[in-house]
C-alpha cells in the first residue's frame, strides 16, 4: 500500500518538476514544519476540551497528517529506505525495549522501567 501511494506522490512531484527542490534537508525541514502545524492545532487545547477540539478540527488534522506522511514517503523514496521494513523493525525494537510486563500502563522511558 505505501508503495502505491509513494508512486502517486512521486508522479505528482515529477509532473511539477519539484524534485529539484527536495533534498534530505528540505524534506526533513518540511516534515518538521508540517508537524509544527499539526501541533499548533492543539496548542491551546486542554485535556477537558481536547475531544471537542479534535472533532471541530478533524479536517485540519487530516490534512496536516497527510502533509507529514507525504514528505516522509518522499524522503524514504529518495534515500532508498524501505519504510514498511523500517516501521516493522522499529516496532520490534520498541517491543524489546518496552515489554508488556514492564511497560503496560506506564509512560516512563525504557531506561526507567
Amino acid at each position: 500500500m505505501l508503495e502505491a501511494i509513494t508512486e502517486q506522490i512521486v508522479a505528482f512531484r515529477e509532473e511539477r518538476d519539484w524534485h529539484q527542490f527536495h533534498t534530505p534537508r528540505t524534506l526533513a525541514s518540511s516534515i518538521a514544519i508540517e508537524a509544527g502545524e499539526l501541533l499548533e492545532i492543539f496548542q491551546w487545547s486542554s485535556d477537558a476540551t481536547q475531544a471537542e477540539d479534535v472533532e471541530r478540527r478533524r479536517e485540519d488534522i487530516r490534512r496536516e497528517l497527510a502533509d507529514i506522511t507525504n514528505y516522509c514517503l518522499l524522503m524514504a523514496h529518495d534515500l532508498g529506505i524501505d519504510l514498511e521494513a523500517a516501521i516493522l523493525a522499529k516496532l520490534a525494537e520498541n517491543a524489546a525495549k518496552y515489554p508488556v510486563a514492564k511497560a503496560r500502563g506506564r509512560r516512563e522511558k525504557y531506561t526507567e522501567l
